[in-house]
C-alpha cells in the first residue's frame, strides 16, 4: 500500500489541485490528510486562490480513498460538506510492524506526547515545517504544508511505501527519506 500524506491545504484551490495532480502522479492507494482542509485560520494570510468550495469539489470525488484527521481549523460545518470523515483527532496505521500515530499536531505533538512505544512514529502537520526528529521512544515526522509553507520550506507532501517515508515538493522532487 502506498500512502500520499499531506497537510494544511487551508482552502487553497491552487495548491489542492497541485496536490491531487501529485497524488495521481504518485499512483498512491490512499490520501492521508493531516487536517486544516478548508479554512485558512486567523494566524495565516489567505493562501493563493483561496476557494474552499472549489477544494470541496476537488476532494469529494476522492472520498473513498481519503483518511483524514481534524485540524485546529476544521469544524463540524466542514463535515457537513466533505464526504469523508474529518473530525477524528487521530488515525492509527501499522507499517512494517511499526505503529504510526497520525494527527494534526495541535493536541498531540513533541510537547504533548501521546503514549507511544519504542519504534513508533508520531506523524503530524500543523507547524507547516517539514521535520524528521528522533526522540528516546519514537520518531516525529511532519510533511510540511501543501499551501502555506513556513521557515523557508517548500510546498510539500510525503509518501509512505514499503516502510520508507519520502518528502517531496509538489513538483515531485524528493529531498529527504526516513526508513522504519
Amino acid at each position: 500500500m502506498k500512502y500520499f500524506i499531506a497537510s494544511d491545504i487551508h482552502g487553497s484551490a491552487y495548491y489542492c489541485r497541485q496536490m491531487l495532480e501529485a497524488f495521481e502522479r504518485e499512483k498512491a492507494d490512499r490520501l492521508l490528510l493531516l487536517g486544516d482542509i478548508l479554512y485558512h485560520g486567523p494566524r495565516n494570510d489567505l493562501p493563493k486562490d483561496y476557494a474552499p468550495k472549489e477544494v470541496i469539489a476537488m476532494l469529494n470525488p476522492y472520498a473513498d480513498r481519503i483518511f483524514c484527521v481534524r485540524g485546529n481549523c476544521d469544524t463540524e460545518v466542514d463535515q457537513m460538506v466533505l464526504e469523508f470523515p474529518v473530525l477524528s483527532e487521530y488515525c492509527l496505521l501499522c507499517e512494517k510492524g511499526h505503529l504510526i500515530f497520525a494527527t494534526h499536531g495541535h493536541h498531540f505533538n513533541l510537547d504533548e506526547r501521546p503514549k507511544l512505544t519504542k519504534g513508533s512514529v508520531l506523524l503530524h502537520g500543523h507547524t507547516h515545517i517539514p521535520a524528521c526528529t528522533q526522540t528516546e521512544t519514537f520518531t516525529y515526522l511532519n510533511p510540511g504544508s501543501v499551501s502555506i509553507p513556513k521557515e523557508g520550506s517548500c510546498h510539500s507532501y510525503m509518501t509512505l511505501e514499503d516502510g520508507v517515508f519520502t518528502w517531496k515538493d509538489l513538483n515531485g522532487g524528493s529531498y529527504q527519506t526516513f526508513s522504519l
